[in-house]
């Protein structure tokens, strides 16, 4: 009888052990890929195994394994890229913000608040200067006050690869709205432009992140003729820090001594202070601000005054915005009044 091919290898495999032959089983143990493979070669094809030279060689060689990298470096993620800088963005400070002239900005909130109330009016403002003394013949104790502030960029890289010089305008406006007999005047409206040389630092001060530096010439006045004139010229540095999103700026000042026959406000510095400190928090939406500022005096010299902001989503880019400030000097005409004054109204735009 003529066997089928096909049978061939299941004859070998019965007859392996009476032949001498390895079985799939001893095939099966081996761990090299390429010794498992000829065994099975052999079996099928009925060669006997290659005889041992010692015992050791007759047992099964374990092939090692190609190295294979580590666990931590085959599996690592990729580096989670860095959140917005607030202050990198406002300030154009990262490297995807350079590059931009003349571009207007947002600098300071712009707001209006329709009822901004002071708990006890200056109906008196006054200055030790010459004819500088005056009576309003008369002031509501609620009024509207209004913000606009914007800056830009006027060079990029002034001094080398870093040093851009920014120039900055404040308004603030306080309007007796509410006074039609006496025609609505604007109260008080202040003008503060700037200029800043800003540069750039990235180092790291008690888990704060340092982002920039800053030293400018600021000038402030009410534009306005005797008796109530008032004005004065600052040099002002900065430092600006952040922390997720905290925002904190440090700003001490040095005023420009002005001649006495032309000086509007001579003790201005007790009153408005010599230094401030802003800390911004945003809570999405939300933006908290606290100022903080002092005239760096002690005992019953010491004055200052702080100012409170919060501004919370309503519709589109439109936000409710309430302010409170108890201290000197809220507006130019009143820095040597304290009083208290809280104000309710809407912004467009706040600090981020």
């Amino acid at each position: 009888m003529r066997l089928n091919p096909l049978f061939m290898p299941l004859l070998f495999v019965a007859s392996g052990h009476a032949a001498g032959l390895e079985s799939l089983s001893e095939c099966r143990r081996l761990i090299d890929d390429r010794a498992r493979l000829a065994c099975y070669d052999r079996v099928a094809a009925g060669v006997p195994p290659l005889p041992a030279t010692n015992a050791a060689d007759a047992q099964p060689t374990a092939i090692a394994a190609p190295e294979q990298p580590p666990l931590e470096s085959s599996m690592a993620l990729p580096e989670t890229p860095r959140s917005p800088s607030l202050l990198g963005q406002a300030w154009e400070l990262d490297p995807e913000e350079r590059g931009r002239i003349l571009r207007i900005r947002p600098y300071k909130p712009v707001y209006v608040l329709p009822f901004f109330r002071a708990n006890q009016p200056n109906h008196h403002p006054n200055s030790p200067a010459a004819e500088h003394s005056a009576s309003y013949t008369a002031l509501g104790t609620t009024e509207a006050k209004l913000q606009i502030s914007l800056k830009s960029k006027l060079y990029e890289d002034l001094l080398g690869s870093n040093g851009d010089l920014w120039f900055g305008y404040t308004q603030t406006s306080r309007w007796q709205v509410y006074t039609g007999a006496d025609s609505r005047p604007f109260r008080e409206t202040n003008h503060e432009p700037e200029a800043m040389l800003v540069w750039r630092t990235d180092y790291t001060l008690g888990g704060w992140r340092g982002r920039f530096a800053a030293l400018g010439i600021n000038h402030q006045s009410n534009g306005r003729a005797l008796p109530f004139s008032r004005s004065w010229n600052r040099i002002i540095g900065t430092l600006a820090f952040e922390k997720a999103d905290w925002t904190v700026t440090l700003r001490p000042w040095w005023r420009i001594k002005e001649d006495r026959n032309t000086d509007d406000n001579p003790d201005i510095e007790s009153y408005l202070g010599r230094a401030d400190l802003q800390i911004v928090h945003r809570m999405k939406r939300h933006q908290f601000s606290l100022l903080l500022r002092h005239n760096l005096e002690g005992g019953s010299s010491s004055r200052g005054a702080i100012q409170v902001d919060y501004a919370f989503p309503i519709a589109g880019e439109l936000r409710g915005h309430l302010q409170w400030f108890s201290g000197y000097g809220e507006s130019l005409i009143d820095y040597n009044h304290r009083a208290n004054y809280y104000g309710v109204g809407v912004s467009l735009l706040e600090w981020y």
